[in-house]
């Protein structure tokens, strides 16, 4: 299995367009409770299993309850170290605030590679009028509502 922890994400392939992981049969993405990946939102749910579709992969989506973002491994390890470089800097500029997390790293060797998206996201978007009743989400028994997969269909 291989572990991401963002709601938006590039499967197993790095910059160089190397596929680190050609063997996977399934990804774990931990997402936060809210936003645009919310466990109630069900564009999010179609958009990941048109993702999953796409990929031949199943997804396995396991949401932080809200208000428990603090436990994501990601956050807990690495966000204070990017919080640190923009300490007391003026962001004045969208390059300056790449750079800024850029330099970002730990002293076990935690590297970014930050990408800035241009792209001008559509607002307002709504999932298919039958995608409700006829959406191939599988529901966990544990704790349903923040735990899921969607298993690629033919």
């Amino acid at each position: 299995m291989v572990f991401f922890s963002f709601g938006f994400f590039l499967f197993g392939v790095s910059v160089n367009k190397t596929i680190h992981y050609p063997k996977a049969k399934s990804l774990l993405i931990l997402c936060d409770g809210g936003g645009s990946n919310s466990s109630r939102h069900y564009i999010f749910k179609e958009d990941l299993q048109k993702t999953a579709n796409a990929l031949g992969l199943e997804i396995r989506i396991a949401h932080y309850p809200p208000y428990t973002s603090k436990y994501n491994p990601i956050e807990h390890r690495f966000f204070p170290h990017v919080t640190r470089a923009c300490e007391g800097v003026v962001f004045d500029s969208v390059e300056t605030v790449k750079t800024l997390i850029s330099r970002t790293s730990t002293s076990k060797g935690l590297t970014t590679i930050v990408h800035i998206l241009d792209k001008i996201y559509e607002t307002g978007r709504k999932y298919a009028a039958d995608f409700k009743e006829i959406m191939p989400i599988v529901f966990d028994t544990h704790l349903p509502k923040w735990n899921y997969r969607a298993i690629p269909q033919e």
